[in-house]
């Protein structure tokens, strides 16, 4: 229920919304998070993984929104994101807040390091998250979008 009301809160503040599903946007971010994929590859070549680690979760996090933009939901906040995969989806989300965890720690505290074979896990970890994400993507119908979509007001509304 905690979550619920977090989802509330945002929805009330404004960081969380309804509104009309956008087949450009969704493809913004798919391009967004193709850009953080192939970003984060290229550092891991030059040695900087902390960051490499980063643009990995970012390619995830963009796919997501992705996603929740083809149902029309706009989200503000990446907790909430990752706690709508869940609730609105039904997609287990511990791979998604794993790797959110790996960025912050990697990339706001310096007492965490990251060797190569961890930068190239997590970018073999966004690369099946994505193709997942695409998956799912590819799969809603215009009757399941509406059906997400009312789940989500209901959620946002708190009548769940």
């Amino acid at each position: 229920m905690k979550r619920i009301s977090f989802l509330i809160k945002l929805a009330k503040e404004g960081k969380l919304q309804a509104v009309e599903p956008s087949e450009e946007v969704k493809a913004a971010y798919l391009e967004r998070s193709n850009e953080s994929l192939s970003s984060a590859k290229a550092l891991i070549k030059i040695g900087n993984l902390k960051d490499a680690v980063a643009l990995a979760y970012y390619s995830m996090y963009h796919c997501l929104l992705a996603a929740l933009f083809k149902i029309g939901i706009k989200c503000e906040n990446h907790t909430a994101s990752i706690i709508l995969l869940k609730e609105i989806f039904g997609v287990d989300n511990t791979t998604i807040l794993k790797a959110k965890t790996e960025r912050v720690d990697k990339q706001y505290y310096v007492d965490f390091s990251v060797n190569r074979e961890e930068a190239n896990k997590s970018i073999k970890v966004a690369e099946q998250f994505i193709a997942d994400m695409h998956d799912l993507i590819a799969k809603l119908t215009e009757e399941k979008i509406r059906e997400h979509h009312k789940k989500a007001i209901e959620l946002l509304s708190g009548k769940v």
